[in-house]
Parts: C-alpha cells; sequence; structure tokens
C-alpha cells in the first residue's frame, strides 16, 4: 500500500508513470536529498522492474551511496548493476566507480589491505575491458598509488623485524617487495636493506650479488654510497675469512 501510494500523484489519486518518478529522483539527487531519491528509485525498482528507468534507477542507488560516502553499500550497488543490467550504457561507469569505492575504502599501509588489493583488481579490469578510455591514465594513476601502499606494507615489515632483530624474517619481506612491486618506490630501498641484513648475516657472496645487480638497475640510485660502502665492507671481510 506504502509503495501504490507513493506511486500515485499526491493530488489527484492517479498513478504515475516510471519516467515521471524517475525524474522527480534525479531532481532530488540533484538537490543531495538522497534519502528521499533512495526511496523514488527504489520504487521504480520494485514497481517497474522491466522498465529502462529500473536500470537507470540501479546507477542513481549506487550514485546516493557514494555520495554519502557509503562505499560498500555503493559498490554492492553498482556491481548490482553490470550483474543485473550487463548491456547497460551505465554499465562502464559502473565498473571505475566500484573500483573507486574500494578505493575510498583502503585503509593507511600498516592495515589490512583487502580493499587495496580489490581497488587494483578492479581498476586492472577495467583497464583491460576498455583500453582506450579517457578513465584509463586515471586508473593507472590510482593503481600506481595503491601498489605504493602495498610495497609500503611489505617494506615496513621487513624494518621491524630489524628493530625486533630477526634479520632472517626481514629478508622475507624485502624478497616480496623486490619480487612483486618492482614499480614502486620501495624498490631500491628494499635492495639496500636486503643488502645490509645480508652482510649483518655474514652472507658475502650474496650480498655481493645483489650489490652487482644493483649497479645494474640504479646506476645512480639514491643509496649508492651506501652501497659502495657495502661492497667493501663484504669484500673485506670476506677476504680475511678465506684467509683464516
Amino acid at each position: 500500500m506504502i509503495v501504490a501510494a507513493s506511486c500515485a500523484d499526491r493530488n489527484s489519486g492517479r498513478i504515475r508513470e516510471p519516467k515521471e518518478i524517475f525524474d522527480e529522483a534525479v531532481l532530488k539527487f540533484e538537490d543531495s536529498d538522497f534519502i528521499e531519491a533512495k526511496q523514488l528509485f527504489d520504487i521504480i525498482k520494485l514497481q517497474y522492474p522491466a522498465s529502462e528507468f529500473a536500470e537507470y534507477s540501479q546507477f542513481y542507488l549506487g550514485e546516493c551511496e557514494f555520495e554519502e560516502k557509503n562505499y560498500i553499500l555503493a559498490a554492492f550497488n553498482y556491481n548490482s548493476l553490470r550483474r543485473v543490467y550487463p548491456s547497460s550504457s551505465y554499465s562502464k561507469i559502473s565498473m571505475y566507480k566500484a573500483a573507486l569505492c574500494y578505493y575510498h575504502l583502503s585503509p593507511s599501509f600498516e592495515r589490512d589491505q583487502e580493499y587495496t588489493k580489490k581497488a587494483i583488481n578492479y581498476f586492472q579490469e577495467f583497464q583491460y575491458s576498455y583500453p582506450n578510455d579517457s578513465l584509463f591514465n586515471e586508473a593507472e594513476e590510482r593503481i600506481s598509488e595503491l601498489r605504493d601502499k602495498l610495497a609500503h606494507k611489505e617494506y615496513n615489515t621487513a624494518e621491524l623485524y630489524i628493530k625486533l632483530s630477526s634479520p632472517r624474517s626481514s629478508i622475507v619481506y624485502y624478497d616480496e617487495v623486490i619480487n612483486k612491486y618492482d614499480d614502486t618506490k620501495y624498490y631500491e630501498p628494499a635492495y639496500y636493506g636486503k643488502t645490509s641484513v645480508l652482510v649483518s648475516l655474514r652472507r658475502y657472496d650474496e650480498a655481493l650479488g645483489l650489490i652487482n645487480l644493483y649497479d645494474k638497475l640504479f646506476p645512480d640510485g639514491i643509496h649508492k654510497e651506501e652501497m659502495i660502502n657495502l661492497e667493501k665492507i663484504s669484500k673485506e671481510r670476506r677476504a680475511l675469512r678465506n684467509k683464516n
């Protein structure tokens, strides 16, 4: 009864057409009256599920939640549109907006990074599906920022293990950065960090091998001088060890 009453003109009692309800809902949305707008969009979905306005309403439900910063609900609505209306004209922007939802949900680097990884996956899916879209480069920038955050988490964990006097554990996390995040700003520092640990563990041959690789990858690296010093120490101590 409530839904039926909502579909009726408040003055004449006539049944309103879905376009009329949709137009009113959009006006409410544009006026930032998101609660009223969502109620109207929901009415269209429930009463006119076969109309084109049901598809549009599904998208705008996502937009309402996005504007209210309810990113989990927004992502749910954007993904629902893609699932229920895969050929919708809103499918492309819904994919990108879902990625943005997870981007906004991505926490600081030291916390769990589930949403960060989801955001990367969604942005990459968007790039794969729409390689020539104007948002491709923006998606690339977001991916780069998010990957820096993941690398930061691994690098920070490595540094933490050093403070905890657990150098062997730190190597595991330096390797994570080196093997997975060569496009981030933590890539070069991870080489320096791992080399320092190898020298402290007296694994001089491994350290020298890593220094040689570092020189090739970063001929003008920010840790160039420190690496030269580590190379000198490694060679001297290795020679002394072999002599003894």
